[in-house]
């Protein structure tokens, strides 16, 4: 990372291992988010009135769900890549490479789905309330995705379209990593719109938001009510999604190919656009009709 001109920041990669260990940046950035997401949670869990140790006993079961839908999802509309595609495991085992999720390919709103499925088995199992167990994860997922978004950094991906050597933000990838296409079109780009900078600023933001609503209730003596952080969260993290997404030049497509899906949909656009309206439907359901979402617990 350097400075360019006045206000110029561009971003450059050293690599995505951590020197001289096995260790990769991206597991260390991702094991940092669910640990403190444990701890931000189990706070706020004691907050609603729920007991800190079902965060503990929700987590492994939520990140398992989320690692496997996310890997689903992204096979599933990459597919022909996949389809007859073979590694091994520990250099050795030959298995299907879309089963191989170490070596990259994930999708955030697939991971939304799967935690959202695991939140809602959870709380069926346990009889706790669904929309307070996601209410207190919110915040949680927000900075967890800002953290985990410098994954990309560390591995040169989810860059952005080309931009001049003098954009005021920027991250430098090698040619190598660049989508042919996209040099096709822009000969001889090597700086490119910083998108995982930008996102992760972003997930600050409302991770800020939410935590702003929380603690503003808190001090008022009153709580919110159940889903509405949870809804807060799909229209802030949505908005900013749909915009940054438009300018990535890996998107997963429907109807067309990357980088810019021309004539065809971008996936996480899609999905980005469903979850402002959901939240907004859901807010309109809290707030002008004054009733409760459907599967709200006795503690909401």
């Amino acid at each position: 990372m350097g400075f360019s001109g006045v206000l110029g920041l561009v971003f450059q990669s050293p690599g995505p291992m951590i020197p001289h260990t096995p260790l990769r940046w991206y597991g260390v950035l991702i094991a940092l988010a669910v640990a403190i997401g444990l701890t931000l949670s189990s706070r706020l869990a004691r907050w609603r009135g729920l007991d800190p140790l079902l965060i503990s006993d929700l987590l492994p079961l939520l990140a398992v769900a989320a690692l496997v839908a996310a890997r689903i999802y992204y096979v599933a509309f990459e597919w022909e890549r996949y389809r007859d595609a073979w590694t091994r495991l520990f250099g050795v085992i030959p298995i299907p490479r879309a089963v191989a999720f170490w070596e990259g390919g994930i999708a955030i709103h697939g991971g939304m789905v799967g935690a959202l499925l695991a939140v809602w088995v959870f709380s069926r199992l346990r009889q706790q309330p669904f929309w307070d167990l996601l209410d207190v994860l919110a915040p949680s997922v927000a900075l967890g995705q800002a953290i985990g978004r410098w994954g990309n950094f560390f591995n040169s991906e989810a860059f952005g379209v080309p931009v001049p050597a003098d954009f005021p933000i920027s991250v430098k990838i090698p040619p190598a990593l660049v989508d042919p296409q996209v040099l096709l079109s822009s000969p001889g780009a090597t700086h490119f719109h910083a998108t995982f900078f930008y996102e992760s600023l972003w997930n600050l933001v409302v991770f800020g938001v939410l935590m702003g609503l929380l603690l503003r209730c808190r001090r008022r003596g009153f709580q919110l009510s159940a889903g509405a952080l949870t809804c807060t969260y799909a229209i802030a993290y949505g908005l900013g999604r749909f915009w940054i997404e438009g300018l990535r030049t890996d998107p997963l497509c429907l109807f067309s190919s990357p980088p810019f899906c021309e004539g065809g949909l971008r996936i996480a656009q899609v999905m980005s656009g469903a979850m402002v309206v959901l939240g907004s439907l859901g807010l309109a359901w809290l707030y002008g009709l004054r009733r409760p979402l459907p599967g709200s617990g006795p503690t909401s």
